[in-house]
């Protein structure tokens, strides 16, 4: 029996490693595999270490400027940002709820692009609420897989005793309570995309066996020891920096680089702050169409604090305080609908203290003259509201002692968001509980 006979030195240059070359010897290794009953156990493991080195071999090609070095240098050719994601629009390249033209996150849609046709691991990182999960949709809709199962797994929500029967299922009686048999993700996942999330919180334990799925291609259940082969396109997500984790002894160093074939990385929402314009349309518009009410409105201090804003938890902190937004304002939203632990000092003890809160649109202003027309607004805003409580919410009696004309009064109010029917509220309340004392 003839086996397919490897070089012993590295004097082959990695330049001269080829996909035909590849492809010749596969076939080789497949007509041999026919006759695996008859062979004898060295030839098999000699078979198995012939594989693993073609692996290696197609590694180092998914490395070349085939793939993550051509994505990377692709753009530096003089287009502008704009240019190139109408480029990738006209490729029929889909990436719906990706907005903006970040040069960063345009240069991740493009490793995507590439990236999505093959079977190659993807590895995405970045900061939590980046819109990891959103990219490995696109990565699996872009793909030859799209129509087949997608399957999403949060690594760090598992249990450790239950980790081995949730990715790959288990034999009725394998443990206490495993009454019937089950699938697990990976053989939920057969042909289609399984999507590991937070892969940084997942155990040593689990790394181990996880890396036997990438290598071998087919899992045990729990209980069984009969193999099952997989074909699944694996994406992992993480917001954790792996590398130091593999310095730290906390993550397999040769799971990171099967599982880093195309690394991904996402920008931070902060560095990207001409999608926030974009962002508040689209999630005002989708939180009412849920809520099943008119699109709320936001103030003109509302509008730049939500500009500013640092956003730690990037895209999903935004949808949720505009979720919030649309649930408690009526017509209009202002700063005092915002959550207490961001929203800034009120416009009025600025205006009187003359002090500067930490987010407001003064301190993260980019030009002189922006930081005027913010605190011009703010002190309007500020001057109006007391004028209102001072006269019990009553607009005539505010124009008459300021001596402004109604309508430009009440153009102003609309303005700045302020209802003259919460002041008279307000009033009322007063009034009532001084009259119980």
């Amino acid at each position: 029996m003839k086996i397919l006979d490897q070089p012993e030195s590295d004097s082959v240059p990695a330049s001269a490693i080829s996909y035909a070359g590849i492809i010749e010897k596969i076939e080789i290794l497949r007509s041999t595999l026919r006759w695996t009953s008859r062979l004898e156990r060295p030839e098999i493991e000699k078979l198995l270490r012939q594989a693993s080195a073609l692996r290696d071999e197609v590694m180092q090609l998914s490395h070349k400027e085939r793939f993550v070095q051509a994505a990377a240098s692709e753009p530096k050719r003089e287009l502008s940002a704009a240019a190139r994601r109408q480029a990738l629009i006209e490729r029929s390249f889909v990436f719906e709820g990706t907005f903006g033209d970040n040069p960063k996150l345009l240069e991740a849609l493009e490793i995507a692009e590439k990236a999505a046709p093959t079977d190659l691991p993807v590895l995405i990182d970045g900061e939590s609420g980046t819109g990891k999960e959103l990219m490995a949709k696109v990565i699996h809709a872009n793909g030859s897989r799209a129509d087949k199962p997608y399957i999403s797994v949060n690594c760090g929500a598992i249990p450790d005793n239950l980790l081995e029967s949730e990715l790959f299922g288990h034999r009725r009686g394998a443990f206490t309570g495993a009454t019937n048999d089950r699938k697990g993700k990976f053989e939920s996942a057969h042909t289609g995309t399984i999507f590991l999330d937070e892969i940084g919180e997942l155990p040593l334990s689990g790394q181990v066996k996880l890396l036997r799925v990438l290598e071998a291609h087919e899992i045990q259940r729990v209980g069984s020891d009969e193999p099952i082969a997989v074909d699944t396109r694996i994406v992992a997500a993480t917001n954790r920096n792996l590398r130091r984790f593999c310095d730290e002894g906390r993550f397999r160093e040769d799971l990171y680089y099967r599982l880093s074939v195309i690394h991904v990385t996402l920008p931070a929402l902060r560095e990207r702050r001409d999608e926030i314009p974009l962002l508040l349309a689209y999630f005002g518009d989708e939180a009412a169409a849920t809520l099943k009410r008119r699109p709320v409105k936001m103030s003109p201090r509302l509008r730049d604090f939500l500009r500013h804003y640092e956003y730690p938890g990037n895209i999903r902190e935004l949808r949720n305080v505009v979720y919030r937004l649309a649930c408690l304002a009526g017509e209009m939203a202002d700063i005092e609908h915002l959550p207490l632990d961001i929203r800034p000092k009120s416009s009025l003890s600025l205006a009187i203290g003359g002090a500067s809160a930490s987010g407001d649109g003064i301190a993260t202003a980019s030009s002189l003259s922006e930081a005027k027309r913010v605190a011009s607004d703010e002190a309007e805003r500020a001057f109006l509201e007391r004028g209102l409580q001072e006269v019990g919410g009553t607009v005539a009696e505010l124009a008459r002692r300021y001596e402004m004309n109604r309508s430009h009064l009440q153009m102003l109010l609309k303005k700045h968001g302020l209802h003259s029917k919460d002041f008279r509220l307000a009033a009322q309340k007063a009034r009532d509980a001084r009259s119980t004392d």
